[in-house]
């Protein structure tokens, strides 16, 4: 064999197994068809978030017009924001490859396809390991009617690609992705139509965060339709129509569908080897084995949440057991984090108060407002709130749902206590720095044990 472990695939999952593998002694080597880094740091998770970042600046303009300081937004060129995205994707993807470097991984690349449980085939070339781990990652779901072409009809990938804005943009989906293009959309004045199937936005979060959410896109004049099919009904060179409701109709610019994503599976040599899917996903067992002895899957193409951060957990606990380290045998679904970057921001873990009602759990909830949290009125972030779950028997965590600034950090406090399982009082006790943001994790657990101060 040429390699204890080949990896396909360089997203988060891939280059993170990766690299640890080569750190527990394993002979690794790594192959990739495009750029290092993937969908996440390629078009993905990062230039998005430059996106964002850029978004919030553009926004406080109004904070410097409140000073008397007069901006000429005239000459406002979003080639420039666009350009600052791909830098720092660049960035981070060469940092990737530095990392494999200094880790000895062998880069090949090229399209790989499995041609037995032991080989896979780049380039006419065959390369074989011990062990295989496929980590290809996921593409843009496409909707009947709507055939993407990324210049009318985009994808996230179209999207995070423009180099000028258009006027308007309607956003088939309201789930993370088209969320987060709605801020950054509108945030730079284009005008936003969020077209929704469900009777909701955010399907997945606490429904009292998508409703908070919600009424803070419609003030910001961000149309929402909810429980609403949409069609196109007339496309031109420079416009779409589309019904909405069976009736309304709406002219944009662009038309961006984010309706999720699928996984990439096709065309790797699954069927060669006889690797079982279940509903497009690979069939995984305990630490992510596929029914093939010796051939793993994680991230995007197996049923878990497909994050960048779970890929991540689920390459190391892949590669620590192939090294005989004693690991968990898969993820625990109920502490992984949920963040998505929209203003305000959202973040949360663990079970929802509708799942908790469906599951029938008795429960204790709280929640803490931010106009409370001294800092938050200090630096003009008062939207929001933090909303904590216990179990009421146990008083366990069972989940915390945060809206606001820097929502997607403070997460983390709770959910480090949910790990360590502590119980709301240690961190209702705990001495929280003032004035910070952290104050309003404080209060939401004093809530809990019926003392918070601040309310």
């Amino acid at each position: 064999m040429n390699y204890d472990l080949i990896v396909l695939g360089s997203g988060p999952g891939g280059y993170v197994a990766a690299i640890r593998a080569s750190q527990l002694g394993l002979k690794t080597a790594i192959i990739e068809k495009e750029k290092v880094g993937g969908v996440c740091l390629n078009i993905g998770c990062i230039p998005s978030k430059a996106l964002i970042h850029q978004a919030e600046t553009f926004s406080r303009i109004k904070e410097l017009e409140y000073m008397g300081i007069k901006i000429d937004k005239g000459e406002f060129d979003y080639k420039k924001v666009f350009e600052k995205s791909r830098k720092a994707a660049d960035t981070l993807s060469k940092g990737v490859q530095f990392l494999l470097k200094k880790n000895k991984i062998e880069l090949i690349q090229g399209f790989g396809q499995l041609i037995s449980k032991n080989e896979i085939k780049v380039n006419d070339k065959i390369y074989s390991a011990k062990n295989i781990l496929l980590a290809t990652g996921s593409k843009p779901k496409s909707i009947p009617g709507f055939d993407i072409d990324e210049k009318q009809i985009l994808s996230s990938n179209g999207a995070l690609m423009l180099e000028k804005l258009p006027k308007s943009i309607a956003i088939i989906g309201s789930g993370v992705i088209g969320i987060e293009f709605s801020y950054i959309m509108n945030a730079f004045g284009v005008g936003v139509h969020i077209i929704e199937i469900m009777d909701r936005i955010l399907p997945t979060e606490d429904l009292e965060i998508a409703e908070f959410l919600e009424k803070v896109y419609k003030k910001r004049n961000i149309k929402i339709y909810k429980s609403t099919k949409s069609k196109i009904i007339e496309k031109t060179e420079n416009s779409i129509k589309l019904e909405v409701n069976g009736k309304d109709i709406i002219e944009v610019e662009k038309v961006l569908v984010a309706v999720g994503r699928s996984p990439n599976t096709e065309n790797i040599g699954l069927e060669t080897v006889g690797i079982e899917l279940e509903n497009e996903y690979v069939k995984v067992g305990n630490y992510y084995k596929t029914n093939v002895e010796n051939i793993y899957a994680i991230g995007d193409i197996v049923k878990t949440p497909q994050l960048a951060h779970v890929a991540s957990k689920e390459g190391e606990i892949v590669v620590e057991h192939i090294a005989g380290l004693e690991t968990e045998e898969f993820i625990d679904l109920n502490k992984i984090p949920s963040a998505i970057y929209s203003e305000p921001q959202i973040a949360s873990f663990g079970l929802t108060e509708e799942k908790l009602k469906e599951l029938k759990i008795e429960y204790n909830k709280f929640s803490f407002p931010y106009r409370g949290v001294g800092k938050s009125v200090a630096i003009e972030k008062s939207e929001g709130f933090v909303k904590i779950l216990t179990d009421k028997t146990t008083n366990e965590i069972l989940g915390a749902h945060i809206i606001g600034a820097e929502a997607t950090e403070l997460i983390h406090e709770v959910l480090l206590a949910k790990n360590a399982e502590l119980l709301p009082e240690d961190i209702a006790k705990m001495i929280h720095a003032h004035p910070t943001l952290s104050e309003g994790i404080m209060e939401a657990f004093r809530g809990i044990e019926g003392w918070a101060i601040h309310i």
